[in-house]
């Protein structure tokens, strides 16, 4: 829930942050829940830089202007490779997937001081290894909004989400997923049941973290349309 512009980032791939830190890196995607009117968001290179003209625009305070942004709305949806420099603008009301990784390059932050006149640090060179310069037409990912039916919105290595856009009940099998499954409630409220018969309501703003020993689940909308986003590894 930005309420200002957040820093320019960047996060490594898991070679590098193996190699760097003993740990994964962090591939993470954007579902836009809301915006305000002119929220805008920042995701990848406008134009082909060279690694050196990367590290000058942000010495001479231009790299927002060598990378692409764009104005969001409700439902719009950017998948995020590791390698990818992106920030979240402010008015944007998001929820972020990620890989389970603490590693972020912060690349920019505006100048931004503190109460004590300090600047917050910056990885300018460490994100230049990390950062993926290949330029593409659209970094938005597409998807087709369907009614009453789960929506893939991303399958990669590291977790897989769904859009749950839906007025009637549906029922989830999960007997041959061998993992935890999160719901997001984004909007509305559900009841939801599970094969051992655990029932609660889940409203807009809550989640829930469904065991890996659960079976199947039946989801209720309680009045109204809701909007769920399901994700698990």
């Amino acid at each position: 829930d930005a309420r200002e512009d957040l820093s320019i980032q960047v996060h490594p791939d898991d070679a590098l942050a193996r190699r760097r830190h003993g740990s994964q890196g962090k591939t993470e995607m954007w579902y836009v829940v809301d915006a305000a009117p002119g929220a805008r968001l920042r995701s990848g290179f406008a134009r082909r830089v060279t690694p050196d003209e990367y590290e000058a625009s942000v010495a001479n305070d231009t790299v927002t202007q060598i990378l692409r942004e764009y104005e969001v709305r409700r439902g719009d949806l950017f998948f995020l490779p590791a390698g990818r420099v992106h920030s979240i603008g402010a008015g944007s009301f998001i929820a972020e997937i990620q890989q389970t990784s603490d590693i972020t390059y912060r690349i920019y932050d505006f100048n931004r001081k503190d109460a004590n006149g300090k600047t917050r640090e910056l990885h300018t060179d460490l994100a230049r290894e990390a950062i993926n310069y290949e330029v593409l037409d659209d970094y938005r990912t597409k998807y087709d909004a369907v009614k009453d039916e789960p929506v893939e919105l991303v399958a990669c290595p590291y977790f897989t989400t769904s859009l749950y856009d839906m007025t009637e009940e549906i029922s989830c099998d999960y007997s041959e997923l061998d993992s935890f499954v999160i719901f997001i409630c984004m909007e509305g409220a559900c009841k939801m049941r599970d094969n051992e018969g655990h029932e609660l309501t889940v409203s807009a703003g809550e989640s829930i973290l469904l065991p890996a020993t659960t079976q199947d689940i039946i989801i209720t909308p309680e009045g109204g349309n809701v909007k769920l986003l399901e994700t698990y590894v």
